[in-house]
């Protein structure tokens, strides 16, 4: 009877065994065909939406904005450069641009994100590889991002696409994605 009682134990302990095994393999046969049909290597990855970035967008203004109010203008009162001239090619406007673009491409090769995207808990990702280079991230924020503000809709696809992206992201491989906490 011991010996029966023993053989079941041995049974029921092996079926399990097999239930366990089999149900691990169905759930990496089901991931592995998520992962095909999604191109997705990782499930757990949240794309930031249109409006995330939208806001963290305005906040990096704010920041550029202030950085251009506290050390372009006053220099260029002291240097008595006029700060009146509004066309592409006036000394403020070029000044403007270069820290614009500075803030933006030294905050994203550096730290992966903005002050804007630091406050909304977002990050620049490059889907191929694990670091942005710079040639990433001088076609996307220089090149891409003209584009982009040139044609709106570079901007509000970012609504539509499956990995949020908009068109600067698209000519790089970029996507934002929240970071985790």
């Amino acid at each position: 009877m011991e010996n029966e009682n023993q053989s079941l134990n041995t049974i029921e302990e092996n079926n399990c065994e097999n239930a366990v095994e089999n149900q691990l393999v169905a759930n990496h046969k089901t991931y592995t065909e998520t992962m095909e049909t999604t191109g997705e290597s990782n499930p757990s990855i949240r794309y930031a939406g249109f409006w995330m970035r939208f806001w963290a967008y305005l906040l990096d203004l704010i920041v550029v904005g202030s950085i251009e109010r506290l050390l372009i203008k006053p220099i260029f009162r002291m240097l008595e450069i006029p700060l009146a001239e509004f066309n592409m090619f006036a000394p403020i406007s070029i000044a403007s641009a270069i820290i614009f673009y500075l803030y933006f491409v030294l905050m994203t090769k550096y730290f992966n994100q903005t002050l804007g995207k630091m406050v909304f808990g977002i990050k620049v990702i490059d889907l191929k590889s694990e670091k942005l280079s710079w040639g990433t991230i001088l076609f996307r924020e220089w090149i891409g991002r003209f584009i982009s503000i040139t044609v709106v809709v570079g901007y509000i696809i970012v609504a539509f696409l499956p990995k949020k992206q908009g068109l600067h992201d698209l000519f790089t491989d970029t996507s934002v994605i929240h970071v985790e906490r």
